[in-house]
């Protein structure tokens, strides 16, 4: 990976997009955590060298326009987008306001249409174009009760992925999608066994398996792979369950 470039991690302040900021650290990239918690993006900025924290909220397009220009005012470029900021509503489907139906959906799919445009404005007049990554989730295509904004969002990234990767290709920017299944963001070593063998692969999932993946999608040498979603979930969305 090339020391100038320029990563945006939406939502990296912990979880699975703090475990994409510290790959693209690791990998020597000038990474911008963008998260909407000051306090926990500072104490990971500070955690992460070469990395810098900018306070955003991606349900207000002022402050993704304010995160792009300070971003392209501090490095000149934006090469790589990984739009990971989310949230999930999980509530009876008959207890869940309009308010917090536009909640989830501005949160989790609108800031991918925000987000995108935004940088795809910058990264078009750059020679190499650039890279976009949208997480979305197995949810996209499989569900538990309860899970209707959530669940609408996510399907939602899934297009708008195949979409932006037909819109943005003449600009020479890929943009792709992975749907993580389960990927555990609190004490791994809590899992129960039972946790581990559902998976085909014997395992729960954890951030770094995603953050591998995006450093596959966005490699300048992998641009022949763009408007795919990538499922990374262990098989199980593969599995063939019956209940006896």
């Amino acid at each position: 990976m090339n020391q100038s470039e320029v990563v945006i991690v939406t939502g990296a302040s912990h979880g699975i997009g703090r475990g994409i900021a510290e790959a693209y650290v690791a990998k020597g990239a000038q990474v911008v955590l963008a998260d909407i918690n000051e306090k926990s993006g500072k104490e990971v900025s500070e955690q992460l060298v070469g990395s810098l924290f900018i306070k955003t909220d991606v349900r207000i397009e002022g402050d993704i326009k304010n995160l792009i220009k300070q971003t392209m005012d501090k490095f000149g470029r934006i090469d790589i987008l990984i739009n990971n900021a989310g949230k999930s509503d999980f509530k009876p489907l008959f207890d869940l306001t309009i308010s917090e139906w536009d909640d989830v959906i501005n949160t989790n799919l609108r800031s991918v249409f925000l987000c995108s445009r935004e940088v795809a404005l910058q990264m078009r007049n750059q020679e190499k174009g650039g890279s976009i990554v949208n997480i979305a989730s197995t949810r996209a295509t499989m569900s538990e009760p309860n899970t209707e904004a959530y669940a609408a969002t996510k399907g939602g990234i899934v297009a708008i992925t195949h979409a932006l990767a037909a819109s943005l290709a003449e600009h020479h920017i890929t943009v792709n999608a992975i749907s993580p299944g389960w990927i555990e963001t609190g004490d791994y070593s809590e899992l129960r066994d039972i946790d581990h063998v559902q998976h085909l692969s014997g395992r729960v999932g954890k951030p770094s398996d995603i953050a591998k993946a995006c450093l596959y999608l966005t490699d300048p040498q992998n641009d022949f792979v763009t408007g795919i979603n990538l499922v990374i979930d262990g098989g199980m969305t593969r599995k063939m369950i019956y209940e006896h």
